[in-house]
């Protein structure tokens, strides 16, 4: 068989093959180059996603992640307003703030307005748990390179925490804490509780009266007159247009005046509409309708800001209410009462308490009655120019009404008209107290001590200050040497009764008084053991000498506690114009508590109460009770004490007065010391004082207790003493014979201790001459009234025609057998004679004045007159 050839090799290539082959050698290059570049990417973006974590997680390594409670607390926590009320919790006024908001509860809030806010400013505010992702990023990026315009990216959650809880300031520390405390806050609260507490804390620019405003609730009270719950879609599409920027879209400016052009505010509520119409929460037909709503119409006009109760009362009880929130936040800190009082660090508290009440939402209550205080302002307002001198000016006036019992501070007034001078001189201002000081420095503590009864006798006979040995003679602080003065006279050379004394405010018997005090209890007794007690302030001042006199300055208020000390049984209440403050959530962060401090005895205070009625009652030194009883019959018939007090040339003017129930006060005096006022400022002060407390009667008649009595206390004792001498009965001895004092006699009421046994220095101060000059008027007299009483029996023998030898010579005998028993009198160096040199003394001492009222020594001289001519008649 033949053989096949065999095929003989070829050089030349399979084209077909060779094209697939190198396809599929790239397509695997190019397969493999993308599972790299995938790799590298995965790797990189671990890599940056990493560094992105832990970068995350360096910038909120410091964040303490807050509780659910403290969270709440500070998400809660926003400025709203607070205010001041009256005793009966009626308004004074709101406190007045750069920032009005008033914090509603979720079902206050209309749901209009809920929907617009998340339609506008978060959209898929039901969907996130605080944060929005792609957002965050876009936000970031933007940032980073500077494009895209910056910001954006935060959810509704994430403004509130910012606005709460973070600063403003746009570093990525900041927004990494945002995003991480916006999740914590979506873990604790509901969406509706987040949205709720947004708007009440959001800013949405201003009111119709120009007032900063925030909250949703002052935005629709503020732009359309309406609670947030009743605005209609057009008008809380507008408002949730606000907090984008509240100045620009605002209706109104800084005045309160609607803007001329209003297109950027309803440009921003057609957008907020049209957010949501997109968000599904309106119908076409709805957002149509409130396209072409006429929201212009519904704008407020204009109001003006109503501070016309922002006067002394407005200030006073707010400046009150920052030194009680001040004390409390210094006690919370620890901080001591000697670091508190160094200016600097009081003031900064003070800064702080001001501040907190601003913004707080408190309410503070105070003591104040507001039919009272009304009262008492019309009555400034009305008879205010009854206490004008005649060269005198606009003479200023503070005026303080107190509630014995419990220290509540239930009216008062600040000044004459606060338009004109806003110096509170009530509270704030500190002038001389003149004599007004007399009876809680000098007589009460004296009384207080056993030192005095009613019926002791004082000298009044003329003296020089003692003064200081430590002074020059020339210099004018020295007093060494000059006299003591009263305001009529410089004595009346005689020795007055503790009684007497006070009804012509005698300043040498007082000086008298005070010098015997601190010499047995000490220079500062008086001050240690009763002002301080009774919180008045401390100055070396008040163990000088002349302190008995009132040359130190006092308040209002201090005089007024003082009285009321004597008026309460001896009780000091610590007067207070705050009763209680608290926060906005009710709780009660003060509450007044009475501090009742036992200062003088209850038998001290009702001696005092006894000798101040006699002072009112006898009418030298004030005309009140014979003015107030004019113009109200009932209520002079109040059981009324009081003092008077005046400053040299008559600048200040005093006038205290008290019932069981108040104690009403009084100073007045002209602002610019280098004027002097008159003698008659006393007397314009009561008159002005009764007309004051009928305009109060006249609103609340039952605060005077006009039925009730200031009694003794049982304690008091009653001691029959010499009428002449205020010391036991008994026999002196007065130019070497030993006579007897006259035997009249009278009760001399004592809180403690007893009258002196008789003696010939039987009073306080004096000098020996002044008691020799005293005794031998007494018994000179005496034997005047002898002379006169045997002269007229000698003339009525003579007349008596009918007589017969034996009359004539039994009237001779009878005349003799007197001179006889006169002569066994001098013989046994006794006298016996009558008490009716002291009557002539009580006339002397009634008829001077001290300088509260010089202008009544003409109407005591005729008292004078008529008591001696019943004497005669008699």
């Amino acid at each position: 068989m033949p053989q096949k050839k065999k095929r003989q090799p070829t050089n030349e290539p399979d084209v077909k093959h060779k094209g697939w082959f190198y396809f599929n050698v790239g397509l695997r290059t190019i397969n493999a180059l993308l599972l790299v570049g995938i790799s590298f990417l995965i790797i990189g973006g671990a890599l940056v996603a990493g560094i992105g974590a832990g970068y995350f997680a360096y910038l909120v390594e410091d964040t303490q992640t807050p509780t659910k409670k403290e969270m709440q607390k500070t998400l809660g926590e926003f400025s709203e307003t607070s205010k001041l009320v009256y005793a009966d919790n009626s308004n004074i006024s709101t406190i007045r703030s750069d920032l009005s908001r008033t914090a509603v509860k979720s079902d206050q809030i209309s749901d209009l307005l809920k929907k617009a806010i998340i339609a506008t400013e978060d959209e898929y505010f039901n969907e996130h748990n605080g944060v929005v992702p792609k957002s965050v990023v876009r936000a970031l990026l933007s940032e980073a390179t500077g494009f895209g315009g910056g910001g954006g990216g935060s959810t509704l959650t994430q403004q509130l925490v910012k606005q709460q809880v973070l600063t403003n300031e746009t570093t990525f520390k900041r927004k990494a804490n945002e995003i991480l405390l916006a999740m914590e806050v979506e873990k604790y609260f509901s969406k509706d509780e987040i949205v709720t507490m947004y708007l009440n804390v959001s800013p949405f620019g201003r009111n119709n009266k120009g007032q900063n405003i925030a909250g949703v609730q002052e935005a629709a009270k503020g732009i359309f007159g309406k609670d947030a719950s009743e605005v209609n879609l057009a008008q809380a599409a507008f408002i949730a247009g606000l907090p984008q920027s509240p100045i620009v879209y605002s209706p109104y400016d800084n005045s309160g005046q609607l803007k001329e052009n209003l297109s950027a505010g309803l440009k921003r509520k057609d957008y907020v509409l049209f957010s949501m119409y997109r968000n599904h929460d309106i119908t076409k037909k709805e957002y149509d309708a409130a396209v072409k709503y006429d929201l212009s119409k519904d704008f407020l006009q204009r109001e003006t800001q109503d501070n016309s109760n922002h006067d002394f009362l407005y200030y006073t009880v707010l400046g009150e209410a920052q030194e009680i929130i001040a004390e409390n936040m210094r006690q919370a800190d620890k901080v001591s009462d000697k670091e508190y009082k160094k200016e600097k660090v009081k003031n900064s508290y003070l800064e702080k308490a001001a501040n907190e009440l601003v913004s707080g939402g408190y309410t503070v209550k105070s003591t104040i009655d507001k039919d009272i205080y009304k009262a008492m302002q019309d009555a400034v307002a009305e008879y205010g120019y009854m206490l004008d001198g005649t060269d005198t000016g606009t003479v200023q006036v503070g005026n303080i009404m107190m509630d014995n019992k419990t220290g509540r501070v239930l009216g008062f007034v600040g000044g004459r008209d606060f338009n004109d001078n806003q110096y509170n001189h009530a509270f704030d201002g500190a002038r001389p107290a003149g004599s007004s000081i007399k009876p809680i420095l000098v007589y009460g503590p004296a009384i207080d001590q056993g030192i005095l009864g009613t019926e002791t006798r004082i000298s009044d006979f003329e003296r020089e200050w003692v003064g200081s040995d430590d002074l020059d003679e020339d210099d004018p602080n020295n007093s060494k040497g000059k006299p003591i003065v009263n305001s009529t006279n410089a004595g009346t050379n005689t020795f007055l009764t503790t009684r007497e004394a006070l009804n012509v405010s005698s300043n040498i018997a007082a000086v008298n008084v005070f010098d015997k005090l601190k010499s047995e209890k000490g220079e500062t007794f008086a001050y240690d053991e009763y002002l301080k007690k009774m919180n008045y302030h401390a100055t070396n001042q008040w163990a000088y000498e002349g302190a008995a006199l009132g040359p130190n300055d006092v308040s209002t208020m201090e005089q007024t506690n003082g009285f009321q000390t004597l008026a309460n049984g001896g009780v000091y209440e610590e007067g207070y114009i705050i009763e209680s403050i608290t926060d906005s959530e009710g709780n009660v962060v003060y509450q007044h508590k009475n501090k009742p401090v036992q200062v003088f005895s209850k038998a001290t205070a009702s001696i005092m109460n006894d000798l101040m009625r006699g002072i009112l009652d006898a009418g030298i030194t004030s005309n009140f009770k014979y003015t107030v009883s004019g113009l109200n019959w009932y209520l002079g018939q109040g059981d009324w004490v009081g003092k008077t007090g005046s400053s040299d040339e008559y600048r200040d003017s005093w006038l205290i007065v008290s019932t069981p129930a108040i104690t009403l006060s009084s100073w007045s005096g002209v602002a610019d010391n280098t004027l002097k006022n008159d003698s008659d400022a006393s007397k314009r002060t009561g008159q002005y004082m009764a007309y004051l407390a009928n305009r109060i009667y006249m609103a609340n008649p039952d605060v005077f207790g006009v039925e009730e009595r200031f009694q003794l206390d049982s304690s008091v004792k009653g001691y029959d003493v010499a009428t002449v001498t205020g010391t036991e009965a008994g026999k002196v001895t007065v130019n070497k014979k030993q006579q007897t004092i006259p035997v009249a006699t009278t009760q001399s009421l004592y809180a403690k201790g007893k009258p002196a046994e008789a003696s010939f220095n039987f009073g306080i101060g004096g000098t020996e001459e002044n008691y020799q000059t005293y005794w031998e008027t007494i018994f000179g007299k005496e034997e005047e009234k002898k002379k006169e009483t045997e002269k007229s029996k000698t003339g009525n023998t003579s007349s008596s025609g009918s007589s017969d030898a034996s009359d004539s010579s039994n009237t001779s005998d009878s005349s003799e057998g007197n001179s006889g028993a006169s002569s066994d009198s001098s013989n046994t160096e006794e006298e016996t004679p009558s008490s009716d040199a002291a009557d002539d003394d009580e006339k002397t001492a009634a008829a001077e004045t001290d300088k509260d009222d010089p202008a009544a020594e003409k109407d005591n001289e005729n008292k004078a007159d008529e008591k001696q001519d019943k004497a005669e008649e008699k």
